[in-house]
């Protein structure tokens, strides 16, 4: 299945996020590497306000730079470190209003100003996280946050992930 060429509506948040989920699971394949790819860019294609959009993948207690739409990016961060590495450590959703309020953040675009981390997670395992940056303060919402998971959720289901991934977590 092709990816729609146009933008879906996003005044409606829960519909917004009922048909971009249901784009991504048409697109997807088994491949991991396929997945990234059309996944990230079917977030940068509808979802408006951001500047950056990708995923970092688990590996020896680091996360490496994987498919993305945006600016060149920091390629490996820490366990623990800037935004990415707390929602890795934590496990939790990380839903920042103003970067610069955010302890330890890591600039990787200097017109970021609000981000967003899902952790990508296969029953306990870290695989990685999805990071979405805006150029607009207060960009994201606890809406954004649970529309996100479950679109990840689609992700991580339909894909068949390497050993690799699975057991470095």
């Amino acid at each position: 299945m092709q990816a729609s060429s146009n933008r879906i509506s996003y005044a409606d948040k829960s519909k917004f996020y009922r048909e971009l989920n249901s784009e991504a699971q048409g697109l997807a394949e088994k491949e991991w590497f396929v997945n990234l790819a059309n996944f990230s860019a079917l977030l940068n294609q509808h979802l408006p306000e951001i500047n950056w959009v990708g995923f970092y993948l688990n590996h020896n207690n680091e996360l490496l730079l994987s498919s993305f739409q945006g600016l060149p990016a920091c390629t490996r961060i820490k366990i623990g470190k800037g935004v990415c590495g707390t929602a890795a450590q934590t496990r939790e959703a990380q839903l920042v209003p103003d970067v610069d309020q955010f302890p330890g953040h890591i600039v990787c675009d200097a017109n970021s100003r609000s981000e967003v981390v899902i952790p990508l997670l296969l029953e306990d395992k870290l695989l990685g996280v999805l990071d979405i940056d805006s150029p607009v303060l207060n960009r994201f919402d606890q809406a954004d946050v649970e529309g996100l998971q479950a679109f990840c959720e689609i992700l991580i289901r339909v894909t068949q992930w390497p050993p690799a991934f699975v057991l470095s977590s």
